[in-house]
C-alpha cells in the first residue's frame, strides 16, 4: 500500500482515492480531492492559498520542530540488531536501577522534611485554622504562651 502526497495541498492520498492528472510531457500530478484539482486547473499557487500546507510552511504556521514528528519518523524505521548495543544496554540497566533507588531515597527524605515544616507552620498558625472558641475547649490546640521580659528603668518621680 503506497501513500502518495497531493501535489496541491500536500495531504496524503490513500489508494483508490483522489485524481491523477498526466500532462503532455508525462509529468504526473496527484490530487487528494476535486477541490485541489480545480485550483490546479485555475493555475493557483498553493503557497498563496491559505488552507494548504505549503502556505502554512511558508508563513511560519507549520509545526516543523515538534518532537512528536521525530518520534513518528523513528518508529517507522526498522532497527538493525546490534550485539554490542544490546550488551551495553544490559550493562546499563543495573546502573539505572541504582540511580533510581538513590533518587527515591533522596525524595523520601525531602518529603519528610516538607511534612515537618508543614506541621510546624500549622502549630504556629492554628488560631487561623480553628475558631477561638474551639481552641479554648481543646487544651492541646492552644498556641504556646510566650513570656516576654520587660526591663524597667528606675526614674526619679517628681512630686
Amino acid at each position: 500500500m503506497r501513500l502518495e502526497k497531493c501535489w496541491f495541498c500536500s495531504s496524503t492520498v490513500y489508494p483508490g482515492h483522489g485524481i491523477h492528472f498526466v500532462r503532455n510531457d508525462a509529468k504526473i500530478f496527484r490530487f487528494c480531492r476535486s477541490k485541489c484539482h480545480k485550483n490546479f486547473k485555475m493555475k493557483r499557487n498553493p503557497r498563496k492559498v491559505k488552507w494548504t500546507k505549503p502556505y502554512r510552511r511558508v508563513h511560519g504556521k507549520d509545526m516543523k520542530q515538534d518532537s512528536t514528528f521525530e518520534f513518528e519518523r523513528k518508529r517507522n524505521k526498522p532497527e538493525r540488531y546490534d550485539r554490542n548495543l544490546a550488551e551495553n544496554v544490559l550493562k546499563a540497566i543495573p546502573k539505572i536501577d541504582k540511580i533510581r533507588v538513590t533518587r527515591e531515597e533522596r525524595m523520601k527524605g525531602n518529603k519528610e522534611k516538607v511534612q515537618r515544616e508543614a506541621a510546624k507552620e500549622l502549630e504556629q498558625g492554628i488560631s487561623l485554622v480553628k475558631a477561638p472558641f474551639a481552641l479554648r475547649l481543646d487544651s492541646w490546640l492552644t498556641p504556646p504562651k510566650i513570656k516576654v521580659m520587660v526591663s524597667q528603668q528606675n526614674q526619679p518621680m517628681e512630686e
